[in-house]
């Protein structure tokens, strides 16, 4: 999961617009249209799940074929050479449906695994805690290895970076499905609810509760500026300090403290820092950060780099947080947790919906800033307007969007 996050959101609209020659604006429909299949794929997804825990006692099946995204990521990245433009754009976004669809799959089950637990409030807090630090080390691996892999900036390279990690996909989602077998012993054997309500009825339900309905609208922003974040580093990189390389020291700077930060947050939760206030303090500096690297290129890289690390210890509590509290709606509605996936194939239609926002808002940004599109190896000399609106896209327009998130955040109230 952590590399199909992050390679997508960190490369996917920089790799079509500077190596495929595709305008930024059919870009980001390119990385936009694949994910409104997801709106209604996710929640449909979690119905199935649903319906295939109360019939096998387990939900492990859809997983299994979730593993086949290792070649969605090989072919997305493998655009032919006689491919440019419109027809490159076409191209990846054909395997960017495949492998959103193949994703939802397996993160759908996955994911509602912490609601299927028979644990409390600050026991799913801790499960969620070792998933995010798990997950973190995927999106800091792959953070860091991708942008590495194709600093030369030429198509050959981009292939190669996604068959070594479609391996290090195959391996860690075989360990997640195993590690889920064994986690049997810790959910309900039998369900004392009524049957699954259906599609329909499951969004309509799970969209009817308040407090799961503020966390989604909140997390819909949140999503979009993160990965906003992640698709717009490295035009920060490239254009602000002239060195596409410095990605991968950013990813870094925004991930290592991610690391560390999930068991600090951990301890604050377990010594009565709720996850309400948690989540608002870290969106809080999300937005300070944000601002901060508005005036990167007078603060120079060593402030620079300095901010986005306080920006990872936010991440890991945006993420911590946020997903913790899902299992805590879900099983507040059903306490056996027989309608469970519905919340989550909302919700992981909501972090889809937010994965395709941020990147083309940015695009859409640099488009009407008059941002140039070029090939590989090709230079291309920025506008000053160009240049503002890639500034602008990365810092102001994040903080806005992050100051919408509080604004949901503080209406809800479910309490431990």
């Amino acid at each position: 999961m952590g590399v199909w996050v992050t390679v997508p959101g960190l490369l996917l609209l920089y790799f079509m617009t500077d190596v495929l020659a595709v305008a930024p604006w059919i870009a980001g429909f390119a990385l936009l249209l694949p994910k409104v299949l997801d709106v209604i794929v996710h929640p449909w997804f979690g119905t199935v799940s649903d319906r295939q825990r109360a019939k096998y006692g387990h939900r492990r099946h859809m997983m299994w074929l979730g593993l086949f995204l290792t070649l969605a990521l090989i072919g997305m990245f493998s655009v032919p050479a006689s491919l440019s433009g419109v027809s490159a754009a076409l191209w990846v976004g054909f395997f960017y449906v495949l492998g959103n669809l193949l994703f939802a799959s397996f993160q759908v089950p996955y994911l509602t695994t912490p609601s299927d637990l028979n644990v409390g409030y600050y026991q799913r807090t801790r499960v969620m805690t070792y998933r995010m630090v798990v997950l973190t080390v995927g999106l800091l691996g792959a953070g860091v290895m991708a942008p590495a892999l194709v600093k030369s900036g030429e198509r050959g390279d981009y292939t190669m970076m996604a068959v070594y990690l479609s391996v290090v996909m195959l391996v860690s989602g075989i360990v997640a499905i195993t590690g889920i077998k064994r986690l049997g012993a810790y959910m309900p054997k039998e369900f004392t609810g009524e049957a699954h309500p259906g599609f329909v009825e499951g969004i309509r339900t799970s969209l009817a509760d308040r407090n799961f309905r503020m966390l989604v609208l909140s997390y819909l922003f949140t999503g979009t500026v993160t990965h906003l974040f992640m698709a717009a580093l490295p035009y920060y990189s490239a254009y602000v300090f002239d060195r596409v390389g410095l990605t991968a020291v950013f990813m870094a700077a925004f991930l290592v403290p991610a690391l560390i930060a999930s068991p600090l947050w951990l301890r604050a939760n377990k010594r009565g820092l709720t996850k309400q206030k948690g989540l608002l303090i870290s969106q809080s500096m999300f937005v300070v950060g944000s601002l901060g690297l508005a005036a990167g290129s007078i603060l120079g890289l060593a402030v620079s780099v300095a901010i986005v690390l306080m920006m990872g210890v936010a991440f890991a509590g945006l993420q911590l947080f946020a997903f913790s509290m899902v299992p805590d709606v879900a099983r507040a509605a059903s306490a056996d947790g027989s309608t469970a996936a519905s919340y989550t194939g909302v919700w992981t239609a909501t972090e889809a919906t937010g994965t395709a926002i941020g990147p083309y808002v940015y695009s859409m940004i640099l488009a009407i800033g008059g941002f140039a599109a070029s090939s590989a190896g090709e230079t291309v000399t920025q506008t000053d307007s160009a240049m503002t609106a890639l500034v602008v896209g990365f810092t102001a327009v994040p903080a806005l969007l992050m100051v919408v998130a509080m604004a949901f955040q503080r209406r809800y109230r479910l309490q431990p």
